[in-house]
């Protein structure tokens, strides 16, 4: 039932909610839509943040899953609701979880920025090159026109100074290519942390043994 619903999800949201420097308009409130795609597939990804948390909202095959950290403690909450199974799962994610993940990442350095621009998803966009811990030559497009307060401690991009809109990652060994759609600062509400009415609670552990050990 959950094959399709590889733990790489996981990894993504704790990329994607912790890339983000230090910039120049502040946004407190709003969404942000990416395109994510991997594997051949293209998929939306939308976060809405409030404060230092953040939510994430997916459609992965047959579940819809929503993520929602805490970008302060580094904590989190993993919801999966599975309609044609009428199956609803919550799994907690610890700061221990989320730094485990990080030190799986990538460390980038050396950014550089290149004088190429263009306009990505409305915002000015210049082209930096970095590198990454193994020595390897990258590159991104970034913009210094927005500054997210929810996302905007260290992650990926530390050291940027600015927020990525076009780039790649390798997420649980799968190249996974970001670009930013757009940026809505109308007002998402309250983000709640707790566990909701009906959701059965499991273990990461759990998960992975109903994927079927999936990565």
């Amino acid at each position: 039932m959950f094959k399709s619903i590889k733990t790489s999800i996981v990894a993504l949201i704790l990329v994607s909610t912790a890339i983000i420097a230090h910039a120049q308009k502040k946004v407190a409130e709003g969404t942000l839509v990416f395109a994510v795609t991997a594997n051949g597939t293209t998929t939306e990804v939308k976060t809405k943040f409030n404060g230092n948390l953040t939510k994430i909202e997916i459609e992965n095959g047959p579940a819809l899953v929503n993520i929602i950290s805490n970008t302060a403690d580094k904590t989190g909450l993993l919801l999966i609701d599975v309609p044609v199974a009428q199956k609803q799962f919550a799994v907690k994610v610890s700061k221990a979880e989320t730094e485990a993940q990080e030190a799986l990442m990538p460390k980038y350095s050396d950014y550089k920025a290149t004088g190429e621009k263009q306009t990505i998803a409305g915002f000015n966009a210049e082209k930096y090159t970095y590198k990454d811990d193994k020595g390897g030559a990258h590159e991104l497009w970034a913009t210094k026109d927005v500054d997210i307060a929810a996302i905007t401690s260290g992650g990926l991009f530390k050291g940027l100074g600015a927020l990525p809109v076009k780039y790649s990652a390798l997420i649980n060994g799968v190249n996974s290519d970001l670009v930013l759609k757009s940026l809505s600062e109308a007002k998402v509400g309250a983000i709640n942390t707790e566990v909701p009415a009906g959701y059965e609670v499991v273990t990461m552990e759990d998960l992975k043994a109903m994927q079927g050990g999936g990565e």
